[in-house]
């Protein structure tokens, strides 16, 4: 027969007709009870004891929580396959343009599209270890596209708080150093983000001088911020969204810390910093 529980037990003591006890029993039953009283309520029982060290810690909310980020890899590598498709001309409103391009590469031979998904890869990692949605807008590096008009349209959809498309440029071989690459007001949908991305660019940039020692760019953009308006990816976000050309991939020395794994996540974690202060200004 299992105990009556103190409490319960208690309750007879102070009513032992209706727990169908004795005088003894109501006796006994006012002991426990006056025990009971001088028992501290926050005191636990052995079995809530061993309840409460085994208890998972609550989960603190990361920096991002609540953030959606898009991230944009330059190119893909497939797109050589299918020149047809690739070179088939959008509309970015300022002008035509190809849908995508096969990017550049290194004088080894790798390539910008590579490149480009590594780093945004190792990006998501670290985001969603701080809280954010991360939502990348090619799911592989051999397929064929997306348009840069598609690009655009998935931050859209996703109405991402930040979204940066990441690539190496294929300058001549004396160039180097990285630019921020962001949009200008075009009479269309970008123009009420073009301020907020100019935030965003700021950002970044100076998250990834700290994060990576990589230089200005010394061919392009005045302390490493350009602004332009024949981006397609640019011209047709409505939300804050700017271009990394992270280094000159046909530069040697540029091109040596790209094929470097430990740099590329330098790199990662440098643009995730960029996102994270801008996000939380």
């Amino acid at each position: 027969m299992r105990a009556l529980p103190a409490s319960l037990l208690a309750a007879c003591g102070l009513i032992a007709t209706a727990c169908g006890g004795t005088d003894s029993g109501g006796a006994a039953a006012g002991q426990v009870a006056r025990a009971a009283a001088t028992t501290p309520a926050s005191a636990s029982t052995p079995t809530q004891a061993k309840s409460q060290a085994h208890a998972k810690p609550q989960a603190v909310a990361g920096p991002l929580e609540g953030k959606t980020i898009v991230i944009d890899p330059g190119h893909n590598g497939g797109n050589y396959r299918n020149p047809t498709a690739i070179n088939r001309k959008v509309n970015v409103l300022t002008k035509w343009k190809p849908c995508d391009t096969t990017g550049t590469e290194t004088a080894s031979h790798y390539t910008e599209a590579a490149f480009s998904w590594d780093v945004s890869n190792r990006m998501v990692k670290i985001l969603k270890a701080r809280g954010a949605k991360v939502k990348l807008t090619r799911a592989d590096n051999n397929s064929v596209g997306p348009c840069i008009t598609q690009r655009a349209a998935i931050g859209n959809k996703a109405k991402a708080d930040a979204a940066i498309s990441v690539h190496g440029d294929g300058a001549p071989a004396t160039d180097h150093g990285f630019h921020i690459i962001m949009p200008k007001k075009i009479n269309g949908p970008v123009d009420p983000v073009v301020a907020a991305s100019s935030r965003l660019g700021i950002a970044v940039r100076d998250a990834y001088t700290k994060g990576t020692g990589m230089p200005f760019s010394n061919y392009i953009g005045s302390k490493a911020l350009d602004y332009r308006n024949d981006l397609g990816g640019l011209n047709l976000s409505t939300v804050p969204k700017i271009f990394i050309e992270c280094g000159n991939m046909r530069n040697a020395g540029d091109a040596a810390k790209f094929k470097d794994p430990a740099f590329r996540q330098r790199i990662a974690v440098a643009l995730a910093d960029g996102l994270q202060h801008y996000l939380k200004a």
